[in-house]
Parts: C-alpha cells; sequence; structure tokens
C-alpha cells in the first residue's frame, strides 16, 4: 500500500499566498476531484481547541480553512463547517466565542456557508460521535501541526477528537488517561471516520509545551494535504525530528492497517523532504523520547512521573484549570490553586485549558535523579 502527500511552503496567512499554496498541494494530488465529488455535502473540521485570536497560534488559522472552502465551492459542494472545542469539566467551551474569537464565523459569513454546532451524538464503536457525520457526505480536517503533552504530536489523526460529542471528552480523558491507551482510543475515532481529505496549517506551528498557550510558536511556512492521516502525520514527525512510529497514534494506526508510516512507501510531491527539515522540535517536557536510551524507555515510564503545577505570576485565578480537571481534584483556596496531587492523574487538561500559560510541569524525584 502506498500514500502520496503533497508539501508546498507558504511563508505566511496572506489570504492569496494561502489559496495559491492550498491550491498547489491538492493539484499536486489530481485536485480536489480525486478526494470530493461534485456537489458532495461536506463537514469541514478544523482545530478548534479554544477561544483565541488567531495570532496565539491555537487553533487552526482561518484563511487556510478559508482556502480549503473556496476550493470545495469550485465543485458546488455544500459546506458544514463545525467543531466540538475543548471540553473543561462538565461544560463544553462556550462555542458562540470560540468560532468567534477564532475567526471562523467571520470566515464563514463572508464566504457564506453554514456554522454548525454539535448538538446531537450517534453512538459509533463505543464513542458518540456527531450526528454531523451521517449528514455530510465526507469530512475534510484540517488541524492545525503543534506538539500536545499526551500525544506529542497533533495533526491529523489527534484533530478528530473534537468530533466526539461534547462531555464525553471529559470521560474518555479519565478513563485513557495513560498515553498508550488514550491514543488507541484517538485511533478508534479515526477508525470510524476516515476523512476525505486533510489539509494541514502548518505555516506557523507550535513546539514545547503544546497544544495550549504554553506552547512556543514556529514558524514552519508548509501546507500539507493528502488523504492518509497516518502518512501525513509520519512527515510532520520527521519535520519535527522524530521518527514516524514515536507518535504512538501513527504506530497504532499504521499496525492496524490504516494507513502508511513507512516513508518509503510515502510518495512526496511538492517540497523535498530534505528540504523542509530544520532544527528538531522543542518537544513536551513530558516527553520522554530523545531524552533517555530507547531500551529503558519502558522502565522509565513506570518510574519517571510529571505532574502539573502552577507558576503563580502568571496565575489570573480565573478558575479554566479547575473546570478543566476531570478528576476534580484542584481547587481554589485563599485565591490560589491548589492541586491534590494523591488524585492527580497528570493527564495535564489543566495545562490545555489555561488561558494564561499558567500550568506548568512539577517532576518527580525519579525525573529529577535523572536530569529530565
Amino acid at each position: 500500500m502506498n500514500a502520496k502527500v503533497s508539501i508546498v511552503k507558504c511563508k505566511d496567512y496572506d489570504p492569496a499566498l494561502v489559496l495559491e499554496a492550498t491550491k498547489k498541494a491538492l493539484d499536486s494530488l489530481g485536485g480536489i476531484s480525486a478526494f470530493i465529488a461534485p456537489k458532495s455535502a461536506v463537514l469541514v473540521k478544523p482545530n478548534l481547541l479554544m477561544a483565541k485570536e488567531p495570532e496565539f497560534g491555537v487553533d487552526t488559522h482561518p484563511e487556510v480553512v478559508r482556502a480549503v472552502i473556496k476550493i470545495l465551492k469550485d465543485i458546488n459542494c455544500s459546506i458544514y463547517l463545525g467543531d466540538g472545542p475543548s471540553v473543561w469539566g462538565n461544560q463544553a467551551e462556550n462555542e458562540d466565542e470560540v468560532y468567534e474569537r477564532s475567526g471562523m464565523k467571520k470566515i464563514c459569513e463572508e464566504e457564506d456557508i453554514e456554522l454548525v454546532k454539535f448538538e446531537h451524538r450517534r453512538w459509533r464503536k463505543n464513542l458518540p460521535l456527531a450526528e454531523w457525520l451521517d449528514k455530510c457526505d465526507c469530512v475534510v480536517n484540517i488541524p492545525k501541526f503543534k506538539t500536545h503533552d499526551v500525544t506529542i504530536l497533533t495533526g491529523a489523526i489527534k484533530n478528530l477528537f473534537g468530533l466526539v460529542w461534547k462531555t464525553y471528552k471529559t470521560e474518555l480523558h479519565k478513563r485513557y488517561f495513560k498515553a498508550d491507551d488514550f491514543s488507541k482510543m484517538l485511533v478508534d475515532v479515526y477508525e470510524e471516520v476516515k476523512p476525505a481529505l486533510t489539509v494541514i496549517d502548518g505555516i506557523v506551528a507550535m513546539e514545547g509545551d503544546g497544544p495550549g498557550t504554553s506552547g512556543e510558536l514556529r514558524k514552519v511556512g508548509l501546507i500539507l494535504a493528502g488523504s492518509d492521516c497516518v502518512a501525513l502525520d509520519s512527515i510532520l514527525a520527521l519535520i519535527m525530528g522524530l521518527a514516524p512510529l514515536d507518535i504512538l497514534t501513527t504506530k497504532e494506526a499504521a499496525r492496524r492497517g490504516l494507513g502508511v508510516a513507512d516513508i518509503n512507501s510515502i510518495s512526496i510531491f511538492g517540497e523535498r523532504l530534505e528540504n523542509i527539515i530544520g532544527e528538531p522540535f522543542k518537544l513536551p517536557t513530558t516527553s520522554l523520547v530523545n531524552r533517555i536510551p530507547r531500551p529503558l524507555i519502558e522502565l522509565a515510564k513506570k518510574l519517571i512521573k510529571y505532574y502539573p503545577c502552577v507558576d503563580y505570576d502568571n496565575c489570573i485565578s480565573c478558575t479554566a484549570c479547575i473546570q478543566a480537571c476531570p478528576n476534580k481534584i484542584i481547587s481554589l483556596k485563599k485565591n490560589r490553586i491548589v492541586f491534590n496531587y494523591a488524585k492527580c492523574i497528570a493527564c495535564f487538561c489543566c495545562q490545555e485549558a489555561c488561558p494564561n500559560a499558567a500550568i506548568k510541569v512539577k517532576r518527580n524525584i525519579w525525573a529529577k535523579m535523572a536530569g529530565l
């Protein structure tokens, strides 16, 4: 089995440049009609983590979404844009605010397409997924290229987690808090959804303690496209300085035969891979990859632990972390955020939810002794 991935340079988010780069990426793979039938009903699914403006680099940039919408309009598709923003505690992030501040509402108004909310669900393989999957012929996946404190990479496969219905995301974080188990669940979602096309916003990526405000923006200047999310995430891993199978979602999806992770079986169109790989990405503090010898990783996983802690200089006591915690082990005492570490599962939902980069990483004694 072979896969095709297109990689095109795009220096910034100027609308004309983004549209040109996105068209070039798709044309090199046979054009939009190679993936989407004309007049199809299409669900466009960006990555909308939280209510932040585009310059924060947390959400998919609206101009990348606009470019995809324009190309779909060329073949007379009925287009619906939606995502299930992250869930903090027992309630979903305010969708209206997310759509407004991310720029998605404006894009939908200007391009005259329907902005939808995932109000209803249908159970698929023990997962409640957005009913809009039934209303549309296919999904176009538009992730943001970022690091992630649990999965290392959030890209093509991880972005589909937003299709899980509302507050059930919290239940899944509680149930699958180990990285291996969480990654397998994400691949369950991918196996069920299988987007017809994925276009990745890699113009400005995120490294370090992503995927939220604790991450650091990094200009990469790329648009990537293809239908195989495993192959796309494999390319993103290489750009980060990792092996594709270092990413657990990629490893699991390849094991199930859901896509191609072997670089020798991926046909790359556009930029040559060796010309776009620079300095390795800063990885999340919680990642052990490339920091200890591989034969010792399994032992390290058992001994070395990381936990969230508060940088009180940055903390504004907004309580977003309290709402985000699936195990309810965070509280506000005397206007200070306090953790009950005995019950902390180190899912780092609190760090993901923090709007002010106030959640940092605390190491246990084994991590300190290892110098990690």
